[in-house]
């Protein structure tokens, strides 16, 4: 089996920040979610946990598999999708005048980098990639296999294992701390 978690809230989340690539720690309310999810999940099995170095993932992960046999490894090609100078600007996903707007409206338009911003194009890239080495193969010899990563990023594993179009990028709507299974 194949799963993703998004990781728990930060004060950025409540704050309504974009994150991308800054390095939000999770908040209190973000390590509760994750201890409740480890009690609601206890029953999945997992091999082995990938998560994004960034440590908000990286602490989800950790809160979610304490006390069980599970490696946790990073994975640079987890890390959250970059939004170069958009990061740290507020009620970005809501603003459609805003640099960021085409990505959150009409994501099948996002064709360049914005501000620095990395494109779906290079995102997709470097988490087909992770797919095609690292998971797949694992899903493919009967592991249980967990990622624990961002909004962005999860959203681009959907869409590939999914294949779905461009304009449906952001149609899982990951919520934080909910385990999802898509293999």
């Amino acid at each position: 089996m194949l799963y993703i978690m998004r990781h728990g809230k930060t004060d950025w989340n409540a704050q309504h920040k974009l994150q991308g690539r800054a390095d939000v720690p999770l908040n209190e309310e973000g390590r509760q979610m994750a201890r409740r999810a480890a009690e609601e999940y206890r029953g999945v099995h997992f091999d082995v946990c990938y998560c994004s170095p960034l440590s908000r993932a990286r602490e989800t992960a950790e809160i979610l598999l304490d006390g069980r046999d599970v490696p946790q490894l990073t994975d640079d090609r987890l890390v959250e999708m970059s939004f170069g100078s958009c990061e740290g600007m507020q009620y970005s996903f809501g603003d459609i005048d805003g640099p960021m707007s085409v990505l959150f409206h009409h994501p099948e338009d996002y064709n360049e980098s914005i501000g620095g911003a990395e494109t779906l194009d290079e995102l997709f890239a470097r988490t087909g990639e992770f797919l095609k080495e690292v998971a797949l193969p694992q899903v493919a010899e009967g592991k249980d296999v967990l990622i624990v990563g961002h909004g962005a990023m999860n959203s681009s594993i959907v869409s590939i294992i999914r294949k779905l179009p461009r304009s449906e990028f952001w149609k899982a709507g990951i919520e934080n701390c909910k385990l999802m299974q898509l293999i």
